[in-house]
């Protein structure tokens, strides 16, 4: 593995899941490996993990109107590994067609008023974010359309580009689950077979393949220095 050189770049790796066996977690650890193999220095963030409370609170909006006001110490401890970054990458099951409550409940008092948004120059400008996102649907079924383009809608449009991040992709991975899921033409949810054995290896593969190209992708499409 290629060890990080001292000005290496920074990616935080935020990790949304409560299962440290998850596919998830699973693959935010291919992810991380494959960063650091690119030269980066990884800061892994399991929000599950550190106890992170999505819940807002008085003490990281004492007041809202006030873009300089101090935050909650935990709240200024994430916002500093946010700026230590020079990417981002978000890794999460979709829940209804959205983030968890948890990574959605970081972004609500983390990305705060006067911190990520609320300035004429963002603090967050020239980041880049990469929102990895796990669906139990089938990659043949029409729903994934309507995902894809809902999700970057929100979180490219609503939340990345609107806090000053140079680029955001949404890389959607179908398939996550053991039994294939998809809606028919009359809205009924059908549930297949679970795979097992040497079908569900493959399956693991081709789904680490296709996280690898995304996350590839992501990278390669970052600007070249002048």
């Amino acid at each position: 593995m290629t060890q990080p050189s001292s000005d290496a770049r920074t990616a935080l790796v935020v990790v949304a899941h409560h299962r440290a066996d998850s596919l998830t977690a699973h693959t935010a650890r291919r992810t991380t490996a494959r960063l650091e193999a690119a030269g980066f220095r990884v800061d892994l963030l399991d929000l599950h993990a550190e106890g992170f409370d999505p819940r807002m609170n008085v003490a990281d909006q004492p007041d809202w109107g006030n873009r300089e006001k101090a935050y909650s110490d935990e709240t200024h401890a994430h916002m500093r590994r946010i700026l230590d970054a020079d990417v981002l990458v978000a890794v999460f099951p979709v829940y209804w067609q959205s983030v968890p409550a948890v990574l959605k409940g970081w972004i609500d008092r983390v990305w705060n008023y006067g911190f990520a948004y609320g300035r004429s120059k963002p603090r967050l400008a020239g980041k880049r974010i990469l929102w990895l996102g796990l669906a139990g649907a089938a990659a043949d079924d029409p729903v994934m359309e309507g995902m894809q383009s809902l999700m970057e809608t929100s979180l490219s449009e609503g939340i990345a580009y609107y806090c000053g991040f140079s680029h955001s992709a949404v890389g959607l991975l179908p398939d996550a689950e053991e039994r294939p899921q998809r809606v028919d033409a009359e809205g009924n949810l059908l549930v297949g077979d679970a795979v097992s054995g040497a079908e569900r290896e493959a399956q693991y593969a081709d789904f680490d393949r296709r996280a690898r190209e995304l996350l590839e992708k992501f990278l390669a499409e970052e600007p070249v220095a002048a």
